[in-house]
């Protein structure tokens, strides 16, 4: 347990970037799970209602394929906030040769901006194919008519696919830009 007077001998800036650090983390961290249990949650309902489905659509899996590994990626950035957290709280160490070093810092903290990134290019890979399947469907519905081909409908399981593809580019959107925050602000400092 630090005591009062040990995080008085901590330098204001350090002081500052470790609460950054620990604060920002852990919120990216709570969001960013969140939204990998509705991601999950969402993909888990359109694979075992296509499981069911007597009537598959043969190009949505490319767009489920995206969506996991979208998911995977996102699972690796909910890691990173919470280290960001734990180096946060490190940084308040009195010992400085306890504390974590500046470049290994920054390194961590550019990996998650990386990884950001490729997980919104993975998830927005996802969201254009299940787009493309969806809006190949509804041109090929006559306007009016009744469907006689069942693989023309447009079912909620088709779009479920979509909406895991979208909050999978808001959580990766979130993690990236809490990697560049802070990446940031420790470089200044």
């Amino acid at each position: 347990m630090q005591t009062q007077s040990d995080s008085h001998a901590l330098a204001p800036t350090l002081q500052a970037t470790a609460t950054a650090l620990r604060l920002t983390g852990l919120i990216s961290f709570w969001l960013q799970l969140a939204f990998i249990v509705i991601s999950g949650v969402v993909l888990l309902f359109a694979v075992s209602g296509r499981n069911f489905s007597t009537q598959p659509t043969p190009w949505l899996g490319i767009g489920i394929f995206w969506a996991v590994c979208g998911v995977l990626a996102l699972c690796f950035n909910v890691y990173l906030a919470f280290r960001y957290a734990r180096i946060g709280r490190r940084l308040r160490n009195p010992n400085p040769e306890l504390r974590p070093r500046k470049v290994d810092t920054l390194r961590l903290l550019r990996l998650g901006v990386v990884v950001g990134f490729v997980g919104m290019l993975l998830s927005i890979l996802g969201a254009g194919a299940t787009v493309g399947v969806l809006v190949s469907k509804s041109i090929s519905q006559p306007p009016g008519v009744a469907i006689t081909d069942p693989n023309r409908i447009i079912r909620a399981l088709d779009v479920f696919v979509m909406v895991a593809n979208l909050n999978n580019i808001t959580a990766h959107f979130v993690g990236a830009t809490t990697s560049l925050g802070l990446f940031d602000r420790v470089h200044r400092h």
